[in-house]
């Protein structure tokens, strides 16, 4: 077969984007590993799909469809990371009766391996989310940024979580946005809040240059962009970064078909993500390592859920 032809039936013709000069002849001898990153943000308490009420959205998403597409695609590939980017909570009557329960349950049944924390997800209290999380979240939430030591969520959130997938070592740490003035303080208490640029680049450098992990990816919920400039978000902190591969965003519940690409701070590409709302979409990324130098290129393929 014709390399043209092998690059376009594997799909990654113009969906790839390229980090550096990836040498094709490795897809070609199969000498290359594969991560699959399987991601949602803002899913908001969306347990059911979105009502026939003749809104865009109507009939989409559900957590049995996305448990059933993430069932399928783990059957098909070997290494498989499953991540959320915040806000798991807050916008059906589930939340309302439940406190969180119902969704953290199914996402343990659905087998996530992280999330982060978003400003929703204070939305019952931090004791609250604390005693949810204890009783029924079998997966880590990740926060670099939150000093919760004054707080009942002392202890709770990892730095960061190393995973093994094959030969590769990925790490993963979250950032969440300012509460103040967005959340009120009775439901977030003495949480203080730590410069996510500053926080960001420290995790990341040590999972790159000191735990030596292939690849580092942050699981934010600072927002994608603004029109304001003093707030900062996932482009301000993919320019600064130097040790950051890919970062998955929520906040802004902004719909993207593919990956925003950045330069960071030493003139390498980062890549920035975020798949809307509600469950709608179950974000999917592959990335393509070349076995002996860890060269890579990423595919961005989103699936809707239906």
């Amino acid at each position: 077969m014709r390399r043209r032809d092998f690059i376009t039936r594997l799909g990654v013709g113009s969906a790839l984007t390229s980090l550096g000069s990836f040498p094709y002849e490795a897809l070609l001898k199969n000498d290359m590993l594969k991560l699959c990153i399987l991601h949602t943000n803002d899913v908001h308490s969306r347990i059911d799909p979105f009502p026939m009420d003749g809104g865009r959205n109507e009939g989409l998403g559900g957590a049995a469809r996305r448990a059933s597409l993430i069932n399928e695609i783990r059957s098909l590939e070997d290494h498989v990371l499953l991540l959320d980017s915040g806000d798991i909570f807050q916008g059906t009557p589930y939340f309302n009766y439940f406190s969180g329960e119902i969704e953290l349950k199914l996402m343990s049944q659905m087998g996530y391996d992280a999330a982060c924390i978003g400003n929703h997800d204070f939305d019952a209290g931090i004791e609250s989310l604390r005693s949810q999380l204890d009783a029924h979240a079998n997966f880590p939430i990740v926060n670099s940024n939150y000093e919760f030591k004054d707080t009942p969520m002392k202890g709770k959130a990892l730095n960061y979580k190393i995973f093994d997938k094959g030969d590769l070592k990925i790490g993963v740490f979250g950032l969440g946005i300012q509460l103040e003035g967005l959340v009120p303080k009775h439901w977030y208490l003495d949480t203080e809040y730590l410069d996510p640029i500053q926080k960001g680049n420290e995790t990341a450098s040590i999972l790159k240059n000191d735990l030596k992990c292939d690849y580092v990816i942050c699981l934010s919920h600072l927002g994608y962009k603004y029109r304001e400039s003093n707030r900062l978000s996932d482009i301000d902190l993919a320019k600064s970064s130097k040790d950051i591969d890919l970062i998955l965003g929520g906040h802004t519940h902004t719909f993207m078909r593919k990956p925003d690409v950045q330069e960071n701070a030493i003139g390498k590409e980062i890549h920035i993500h975020q798949v809307g709302f509600g469950g709608i979409y179950l974000g999917r990324i592959d990335v393509y390592f070349e076995r002996n130098t860890k060269a890579k290129c990423l595919r961005c393929n989103n699936q809707l859920v239906k």
